[in-house]
């Protein structure tokens, strides 16, 4: 296959480069002008600019699939309502940009793989939580609403459009988890807020697994889960990597204290999602880690 990717340096793209490369397929890095990385891996790179809504002429033409993963992080900085601005910006006009791309292409890719994240549903509690569940009325999940719409002129161009709504990846190298295991390795882990709160997760293999599993699945389209099929709470994620790194996980961080270190973001890490993968298991995805035991002991085993 020829593949494009958008987000190719970031924890999930990268990886997922790695991945298709290595299996003999072709991928087309979408970068921004003059950010080209120096990977010597055999990609391609084609420059666009999410700002202007351009991508270059005849990049897509030829390609199988789009993967698009760019955003700007949600954990990275602390939540001003100018940076609140830019996440929204970032993933809607990031993906009208590519959406745009897919439907005027020569030969339109046959799926564009758009992510989108569990955040879309809000804090939800205990309820099981499958793909046909109503948007939440927080910030991230009238964000994650909008970025999803945004594929819309690829789907009206007759494009299998497919939402990942990823959950915690479960890696040493990035995300909620990245930041985590420091901590826990030095004794210093514990629950957040309550601890009652599901954390949807997925181990990073998964991840990259169900990502080429939804390029190829033609029965996948609209949103899927991209969660573990055994959700588990934080106090339950508290508890697993203190057994998987042999420390204490005695330190709690009330949801106050989050709150006045985090800001607004802290609710990201308090709320509460207990999503499942129907999608992926409907259509006979196999997951290698099904359990957070299995997803810590893979990315220990690594490291």
């Amino acid at each position: 296959m020829r593949v494009a990717v958008t987000g190719s340096t970031g924890l999930i793209g990268s990886a997922l480069t790695t991945s298709l490369l290595s299996d003999g397929h072709q991928v087309v890095r979408l970068v921004r002008d003059g950010t080209a990385p120096a990977t010597g891996d055999g990609s391609e790179s084609a420059w666009w600019d999410p700002a202007a809504g351009t991508v270059r002429p005849g990049a897509l033409d030829g390609v199988d699939a789009v993967v698009h993963l760019a955003g700007a992080g949600i954990g990275d900085k602390r939540w001003s309502a100018a940076y609140k601005a830019e996440i929204r910006r970032s993933r809607t006009a990031g993906t009208d940009t590519i959406a745009r791309a897919c439907a005027e292409a020569a030969t339109p890719p046959r799926v564009l793989v758009s992510a989108s994240a569990t955040g879309y549903y809000g804090d939800t509690g205990e309820l099981v939580i499958e793909e046909s569940a109503p948007a939440g009325d927080d910030f991230l999940a009238d964000v994650c609403a909008a970025w999803e719409a945004a594929a819309e002129p690829a789907r009206e161009a007759g494009v299998r459009v497919v939402h990942p709504r990823t959950g915690l990846v479960v890696s040493a190298r990035g995300g909620a988890f990245g930041r985590l295991l420091p901590l826990f390795r030095f004794g210093l882990g514990g629950r957040l807020g309550s601890g009652e709160q599901y954390w949807p997760f997925i181990s990073l293999t998964d991840h990259i697994a169900a990502l080429r599993f939804a390029i190829a699945a033609d029965e996948l389209s609209g949103p899927v889960n991209f969660t573990a099929p055994e959700p588990v709470t934080n106090r339950a994620v508290t508890e697993a990597l203190g057994r998987a790194l042999h420390r204490p996980t005695l330190a709690a961080v009330p949801a106050f204290a989050l709150r006045a270190a985090l800001g607004e973001f802290a609710t990201g890490i308090t709320c509460s999602c207990r999503a499942v993968p129907s999608a992926l298991l409907k259509a006979g995805f196999d997951f290698a880690h099904p359990t957070v035991d299995e997803a810590l002991g893979s990315v220990l085993r690594a490291n």
